[in-house]
């Protein structure tokens, strides 16, 4: 087979496959180490005043974390890819790593033909670790909303609810005896 066949896909495998189980490892402990930061900011934090912009600081503080993680695991990525010389300089190897693992691709960029498989096993893991991300970011403004509404119930300055609630329980038909 030609280079960069069918046959050559063995070492991108060989290379891919560990690159992604580091990354999400690494994504998982950093993650961690991100809510164990939040949690401990919104057990510090009164939100009687300021509530929103409170709210928007740790929810954005958590995305320009989780983005500075990200943007490490792009780093090992290119750096595999200057290693194995499948990309001929240090600022191709990592547009071309944030353009995989974003899914970009709007760049006339591309991997030695030999190494080509290893830029779809890195877009592989971009959409593990934005899984991830999503699943992280989601809790968070959860914990935010929840703290929140929390705070405002104990300060007596709880309104109504943004959306209104609607009460879908069964309701008990009572009957009087005549």
């Amino acid at each position: 087979m030609e280079d960069g066949g069918v046959a050559a896909w063995g070492a991108d495998w060989a290379w891919g496959l560990p690159l992604i189980v580091s990354n999400v490892v690494f994504h998982v402990f950093g993650v961690g180490l991100i809510n164990q930061h939040v949690s401990h900011r919104l057990s510090r934090l009164s939100f009687e005043r300021h509530l929103a912009f409170r709210s928007a600081f740790v929810t954005g503080g958590t995305a320009l974390a989780i983005t500075v993680l990200q943007g490490l695991e792009a780093i090992s990525w290119a750096v595999a890819y200057r290693v194995l010389g499948a990309s001929p300089d240090n600022r191709s190897a990592m547009l071309y790593s944030l353009n995989a693992m974003t899914s970009y691709g709007h760049t006339n960029l591309y991997l030695a033909p030999r190494w080509q498989m290893m830029g779809a096993l890195e877009s592989l893991n971009g959409w593990i670790l934005f899984g991830l991300t999503t699943a992280f970011l989601f809790t968070v403004i959860q914990g935010v909303w929840s703290h929140t509404r929390q705070e405002q119930s104990e300060t007596g300055k709880l309104g109504r609810p943004a959306v209104p609630i609607i009460d879908r329980s069964p309701r008990r038909k009572v009957f009087s005896p005549k």
